[in-house]
């Protein structure tokens, strides 16, 4: 008796090895610039490095391995942060960045303007799952925190940089496959309507909780809280468009369905418009591995179409505009930060991608704007989140390398 049931137990233990081989093989063997330490210091690359660097006329000159267009340069605003993730200025002009693995909330105050923060301030501890960041909701504005199960609104001093009196204003659903959530105010005259960003809790599935795969709308109380668009698996940002006040937003695809399905998408959200998930994605296509039946094929149809498709498991995050204080080459133009993929075969995003845009926000084309992230070896950063101000400078974060980068547009700061 002894021997069949030794014979079974090995079968089984090679049938697990094998199904865990071919998982690997099929979706994690290009996982390794997420999982793998950074292979170098991006602020302080081998003094052997043959990479481009920042001309030395930039503010707070660093080589750099990383490559930008003619006319930018870009250093270090901050270090060693952990992972910080997004990004928002306070009315003071401070830099504020959600720590979301550290509980925290921190501002990175830069008052002799040498592009180098003067310190990391410790704005609020404590938190869980800190992410969205947005200042608003009246005269002087609060800042509000998205946690995963909550969105806060607190008093806020830009002198001494400390919030209090926190008022916990809307209760959200636990975590799941996706536990971030992010904010947004919408453009006047509805300045008053927060959007919140709730992912999926599952790669696929029929959600029982209304409040997931969904962007929710409250007034700045918190009072109100419905369903602004539905359908999202994860629209993790979003942003205005400065001239149109429509709404923009990421939309990270499933996954398992091998290496160039589905596409991530860049969506126009539209209140009360469904975008397909977990039934279909992209331009109303529909997921025959979700819903084999074809049960709901036909709604499919009455789905909103994504706007842009971006390649599968490019995994775009941090979304901004150029403002209207640029030059006429980048004004309206999008940037999307990749923040890169982790199970496909070849790893692919690890970029931030400019989308040129007219004034409508009709699609013109688009091009690489920051590249060399991703080296055959490794990843040397995920950027995460995008801030571009007026006056030609732009914060992007990266969770990977634990840095947040200072992007200038020399041409509009020398003048």
């Amino acid at each position: 008796m002894k021997k069949p049931i030794l014979l079974a137990f090995l079968l089984m233990v090679a049938a697990g090895l094998i199904w865990a081989g071919n998982y690997y093989w099929r979706n994690l063997r290009g996982a390794g610039p997420v999982v793998q330490s950074p292979p170098q210091d991006l602020a302080r690359p081998p003094e052997t490095s043959q990479e481009p660097v920042v001309p030395p006329d930039s503010p707070s000159p660093v080589p750099f391995p990383l490559k930008l267009p003619p006319g930018f340069s870009i250093s270090i605003v901050a270090r060693n942060l952990g992972g910080p993730r997004a990004l928002a200025l306070d009315p003071g002009g401070n830099l504020l960045v959600s720590l979301t693995r550290q509980g925290k909330v921190v501002a990175l105050p830069d008052k002799d303007g040498d592009g180098v923060a003067d310190r990391v301030v410790t704005v609020l501890k404590g938190l869980k799952n800190p992410h969205g960041l947005a200042f608003g909701g009246g005269d002087p504005p609060r800042l509000y925190v998205a946690e995963t199960r909550q969105v806060s609104a607190y008093n806020y001093n830009e002198t001494t940089l400390k919030a209090d009196k926190k008022k916990r204003i809307i209760n959200l659903p636990s975590g799941g496959r996706h536990f971030t959530r992010t904010l947004l105010f919408l453009a006047p005259p509805n300045q008053h309507r927060l959007l919140i960003s709730v992912g999926s809790s599952c790669d696929t599935c029929v959600e029982k909780n209304w409040r997931y795969a969904k962007i929710l709308v409250a007034d700045a109380g918190g009072a109100k809280v419905e369903t602004f668009a539905s359908g999202l698996r994860n629209s993790v940002f979003m942003a205005v468009h400065p001239l149109t006040g429509h709404v923009w937003a990421t939309e990270m695809g499933r996954d398992y369905l091998g290496n160039h399905l589905p596409p991530d998408e860049i969506n126009l959200i539209i209140e009360g418009g469904n975008y397909g998930w977990p039934y279909c994605y992209g331009k109303r296509v529909h997921d025959g591995r979700f819903d084999p039946a074809g049960a709901r094929k036909e709604f499919c149809k009455d789905t909103i179409p994504s706007y842009l498709d971006i390649p599968a498991h490019s995994a775009p995050l941090g979304l901004a505009f150029f403002p209207q204080e640029w030059p006429k080459e980048y004004r309206y133009h999008l940037l999307v930060a990749y923040h890169g993929s982790w199970n496909r075969t070849v790893p692919t995003g690890y970029k931030v991608v400019r989308y040129k845009l007219d004034r409508e926000g009709n699609y013109l084309g688009q091009e690489d704007f920051i590249t060399g992230w991703l080296t055959p070896t490794g990843g040397r950063g995920r950027p995460v989140d995008l801030l571009i101000r007026p006056d030609g400078i732009i914060f992007i974060s990266d969770d990977h390398a634990g840095v947040i980068y200072r992007v200038v547009y020399n041409r509009m700061v020398e003048k």
